[in-house]
Order: structure tokens, then C-alpha cells, then sequence
């Protein structure tokens, strides 16, 4: 599939977001190990969430799906069924690290697999601490890759501190802590993500946070609780970027999930001097959401790096986009991470920005981006990866003539509704109506390394 992209016009829109990905995924496995019945709603139905979905499936959990947002997930009390074949993970890390996690607590064996790009990236991280805990979990790729081969039961908590700042492994650890002896901390040198805990404090299981690490507590159930997901902020990054860069842009999104271990994009922007604000307008089952409203400036360029760089990941090939719209230069360090994801990011974005116009330095844990760039129309390889073509997406409503998107079928990995939000901020003959201003939001300070 190509997407064609042609400049903006003057973007003036309301819109929402698309249910959020990560918490998507931890709610249908949480809610499969309830003593009862849990409707989700606001589900994010793309191909990763559904891998997920239909890992429990063959887990021996039954999940109906009357509407493609919503969710009746029949939980059995912790209690799974071995599965009848390999579990597909599909191009979805977050699958297979969370589902190790979970599988490490069971007494059959079981088998993770995953498309090329998936068998690529890194496990030792989640196998390490899992094998600490007492499971067997053997990679039976080259240099600790998939497919995982698991055959758990009989864990030990243990009190551990990853090497590596993620939330993918901090979940699957706590997933597999319900089911050790004893306490099960993970201490986090960097704060990531936090829904898991969340998720497990308001499905009524006990853990505790302090001093930089939380811990669960085994042998516990979660309470069956219906659960409703917030607009995901990561997939709203894309066309916030797109207000924000483009003079007199104005963009309003309601219903979008504004935990605080989400929102550093927002301080990005505010830094390269946006207009941002934000309202919370509710906590509905732990999780913030309300509206974000951003005006366009021309923008100006910033560091991004150090202990801020572990809660931007996915938004980092997005603001990279903003560097290149930004007067200065742009430099994103300590994040090698990219290295590492559904394709080389880094080298990636450093591709298709040349490719645009654009001068940038590719640098072994980030990039310099110079800008602003005249951008012109290009056709562009996504990589088979979802962000990357999202991205640059953004990228072709700023430049002259047409820019094309190889292979973009990805995006369906994570933002199934993203051509037709795509073509409402293409569409030059859309009603324009001025949206109203909202609460205010401070700017944060650039982050020491």
C-alpha cells in the first residue's frame, strides 16, 4: 500500500484519538486473569492489540468482540490452558514481552513467535530476569532473539533493576510476579510507563511504590471491573506536531489519556515554543484523560535527551519531524534505543530526511537535525515500521509536491483510522471553525543527562 500526502492547508480541526495502545494490551491480559467478567470499552482494535486479543484466545480465555472498540473478556480466576500450538505475536514487542511475562507463571510449556521484523529485536532483557525467577525461557533466535520458547511455574520474587529503561519488561515482570512466592520488585532507574501498576491497583491487586520502584505481591486475583481506555496520546503526537509546526495552526483533541508518564511530548513542544494547553477533565479508572489544545508558531529548535528520553520513545521519530520544521539545530541524544525497534529508527529518520532535503548528522544514540528545511515531495520507504511511516506522513504535509509512503499497510499495526484523519488535514475544502481555548499548561525545562 502507498500513501500520497500533498501539502496542508491551514489546519484548523477537532478531532480524537484512537484508544490507547499500551494500555490496550495490559487491560486484556489483566482482565483474562479476573474472577469474572470485565467489558472494556474504548479498545484500540489494531493488529498488535489483536495479537494480544487472540494470545489470550488460545490461552483458553473467551473474549467476545461485538464492536471493534469494545470488549467482553471472561476472566478464569489466573487460571490458563496450555496452548494448542505456537502463540503469533505478530510485529508486536510489547505482545511477547508482556505474554513472557505471564507465561513464566505457568506449568505447561509454550512457544512465542513473530514476524521477521519482531525476530529481530532483543529479549535477553525479559529473559534474564524471568530465568532469575525461577521459569525456563530460552531464545531460540541468534543473540538472545525470538521465537521464545517458555516452560514456567514455581517463581520466587525477586528485587530487580533492568538494565534498560522499559516499561515492556517492568509489565511482563509484574505479570509473572502475580503468580512468584513472595514480593516481586522492579526498580526503575528511569521512570517509564507506569499503566501496568495502575492497571493492577484499580483491578484491586496490591503493590506498592516507593523509592523508585514498584512491587506486586503474589498469588493475588484481580477483581473483575469493567474498564474504559482513554484516546492515545502517542498516536495524537502525529497531528499535534502537525498544529504545532505550521503558523496559525490550531488543533483540538478530546478525550485523550494525559498520565503524567505520557505527556513530555506536550513539554517538547512548549519548549520549541508552541502554544500548548491541556485540561484534565477526569480520572475514569486511574487513568487522566481530557482535551489538548495546540496553536501553531514557527517553532524553534531544542535538546532532547537524558532522563526525559525513556517516556518520548514513540513519540521521538515524530518530534524529529518537528526538528526539521524548527529553526536551529535539534539534537536527540541517549536514545540508542531506537536502534532497536520494528527497524533501525535512527537511521531511518536520518534516510528519509536527506531524501526530503534535509541536512541531519547520524549519531550512534541519536541525531543533529538543521532546519528549517525547504522539505520537498519524496518517495519514501516506511521500513515496515508504523511510526516511521506516520511520521513522514506528517513530514509530506510540509513539503513541496507530492510525497509517497512505500509499504504503509504498517500503520495498521497501531492507528487503523490514521488515512482518514490524514485526509481531513489534507482536505482544503473542510469547514474551518475556530475551537475554543482551554486551561493552561506549564512549560518543562530540558532534562539533564
Amino acid at each position: 500500500m502507498e500513501l500520497r500526502v500533498k501539502r496542508a492547508p491551514r489546519i484548523d480541526l477537532e478531532i480524537t484519538a484512537p484508544g490507547d495502545k499500551s494500555i490496550s494490551h495490559r487491560v486484556v491480559i489483566v482482565a483474562a486473569l479476573s474472577n469474572g467478567v470485565c467489558t472494556v470499552r474504548g479498545f484500540l482494535p489494531s493488529e498488535d492489540c489483536m495479537h494480544t486479543v487472540n494470545a489470550m484466545r488460545a490461552l483458553g480465555i473467551k473474549i467476545e468482540q461485538p464492536e471493534p472498540t469494545k470488549l467482553i473478556i471472561h476472566g478464569k480466576k489466573r487460571v490458563l490452558t496450555a496452548p494448542s500450538q505456537e502463540i503469533n505475536c505478530g510485529s508486536s514487542g510489547t505482545t511477547m514481552r508482556l505474554l513472557a511475562g505471564l507465561l513464566a507463571g505457568q506449568k505447561f510449556e509454550s512457544r512465542l513467535v513473530g514476524d521477521p521484523g519482531l525476530s529481530k529485536r532483543p529479549m535477553d532483557r525479559v529473559i534474564a530476569p524471568l530465568c532469575e525467577m525461577g521459569a525456563s525461557v530460552v531464545a531460540e533466535g541468534p543473540d538472545g532473539t525470538p521465537p521464545l520458547r517458555i516452560h514456567g511455574g514455581s517463581l520466587r520474587g525477586i528485587q530487580y533493576r533492568p538494565s534498560v529503561a522499559s516499561a515492556q519488561v517492568k509489565g511482563a515482570l509484574l505479570l509473572a510476579g502475580l503468580f512468584a512466592k513472595g514480593k516481586t520488585t522492579v526498580e526503575e532507574p528511569v521512570p517509564t510507563r507506569n499503566h501496568m501498576e495502575k492497571m493492577l491497583d484499580y483491578f484491586l491487586v496490591r503493590t506498592t511504590t516507593e523509592d523508585g520502584g514498584v512491587s506486586v505481591f503474589g498469588e493475588q486475583v484481580p477483581e473483575s471491573r469493567d474498564f474504559d481506555i482513554p484516546g492515545d496520546i502517542s498516536s495524537a503526537a502525529f497531528w499535534l506536531v502537525a498544529a504545532a509546526a505550521q503558523s496559525r495552526g490550531h488543533l483540538l483533541i478530546r478525550d485523550v489519556g494525559l498520565n503524567d508518564t505520557r505527556t513530555g511530548m506536550l513539554g517538547v513542544l512548549l519548549r520549541m515554543g508552541a502554544h500548548v494547553r491541556e485540561a484534565v477533565e477526569g480520572i475514569e479508572h486511574v487513568e487522566p484523560r481530557g482535551v489538548v489544545e495546540v496553536t501553531g508558531v514557527p517553532l524553534k529548535a531544542t535538546v532532547i535527551q537524558g532522563k526525559e528520553v525513556p517516556q518520548l520513545i514513540d513519540e521521538l521519530p515524530i518530534l524529529s519531524i518537528a526538528g526539521v520544521l524548527a529553526s536551529g539545530k535539534t539534537t536527540i541524544r541517549h536514545a540508542e534505543e531506537l536502534r532497536v525497534k520494528e527497524t533501525d529508527r535512527i537511521a531511518a529518520i536520518a534516510h528519509n530526511l536527506r531524501t526530503m532535503g534535509a541536512q541531519v548528522a547520524e549519531l550512534s544514540d541519536g541525531l543533529e537535525i538543521y532546519g528549517p528545511a525547504p522539505l520537498h515531495g519524496a518517495r519514501l520507504p516506511s521500513f515496515g515500521d508504523h511510526r516511521i511511516a506516520m511520521a513522514f506522513a506528517v513530514a509530506g504535509l510540509f513539503a513541496e509536491g507530492e510525497t509517497i509512503i512505500q509499504d504503509a499497510e504498517c500503520i495498521r499495526e497501531s492507528y487503523p483510522g490514521f488515512e482518514a484523519v490524514l485526509e481531513e488535514f489534507t482536505n482544503s475544502k473542510r469547514m474551518q471553525v475556530s475551537t475554543p481555548v482551554i486551561g493552561s499548561f506549564s512549560p518543562v525545562p530540558a532534562q539533564e543527562s
